[in-house]
This record gives structure tokens, sequence and C-alpha cells, in this order.
């Protein structure tokens, strides 16, 4: 008999793990270089709520996070971005990133938001599909920008 995930709100004593799912991800999108967040400093920021998580647990043993921060539209008020849903490899294409997204759904329902907003890259055709199943809106007149560490510090 499969026992079923428990999602539940992240504690402190679960960024490690979320931490371990982060360089996860970042090998799976070819960039483990790209991962500059240490431990500490993850844990500090949630200290200082600037994220809010989810987790996905059997046994406890996490085998999936989510991870949202809010954001302000100045047009429809407090939003919530969806930064990642993370699922350990092995535990991939058995719902449970569909119970992570539900949880972050809930949330962004219970705080009223006015929009959960995300980002997938364009050959990340899985995640495309999983996003697709719930009719979320692709905003393609809409370009992403950013500034890295580097160059907002070259600016400022």
């Amino acid at each position: 008999m499969e026992i079923k995930h428990e999602v539940r709100l992240a504690e402190e004593k679960d960024l490690p793990s979320i931490f371990k799912l982060i360089n996860e991800l970042a090998m799976y999108e070819k960039a483990p270089e790209e991962v500059t967040l240490t431990l500490a400093q993850l844990i500090e920021d949630y200290r200082q709520e600037l994220f809010i998580a989810f987790v996905a647990e059997q046994n406890y043993m996490i085998h999936g996070m989510a991870l949202i921060y809010p954001i302000y539209s100045t047009w429809k008020g407090i939003s919530y971005y969806l930064e990642d849903i993370i699922v350990n490899e092995q535990f991939r294409r058995q719902g449970i990133g569909g119970l992570l997204f539900d949880e972050v759904v809930k949330y962004a329902k219970q705080k009223n938001a006015a929009r959960l907003r995300w980002q997938v890259l364009d050959w990340n055709t899985p995640g495309i599909r999983f996003y697709e199943k719930y009719d979320a809106i692709f905003e393609k007149e809409w370009l992403s920008y950013k500034l890295t560490r580097e160059q907002i510090a070259l600016l400022s």
C-alpha cells in the first residue's frame, strides 16, 4: 500500500531539505553554478519572512517543495509569485507537483490574492504541460527582464 504525501507549510527545520531540492533543480536545469544562495542565507531569509514554502513529505522525508512570495500589483493589489515547484527526481510523476500547486492556490485564495504568477523555461515541456492542465493563461505579450547582483552593484 502506497503512503500518500502530506503537504504542509514548511518550518525552519525543513530548510536543509529545501536547499537540497533547490540544488537538485539547478542540476536539472543544467545550471548548478548559478546557485549562489547559501543555506545560511535561506535560513535568514525565512526568518525575515521573505518567502513562504510548502513541503510534500512521506514518512518524515521531504520529496518536494513549492516556494512563493508576495508581490504587489499597482492595478490588482496583493498577488503571489510562485518561484519554484521542485520534486525530487525519483518521486516525479506521482502527483506531488499537483498537490503542492493545489496548496499554493489554496493559500493564495485564503489571502484573497488578485493573481498568482510564475514563469516556465521555454524548453521545459513537462512544466508547460503541467500548468496547461490548470488552464493557466500564457502571457505571450510580456517579456521577462532581469538585472544580476553584479549589474545592480554597477548601477548603484
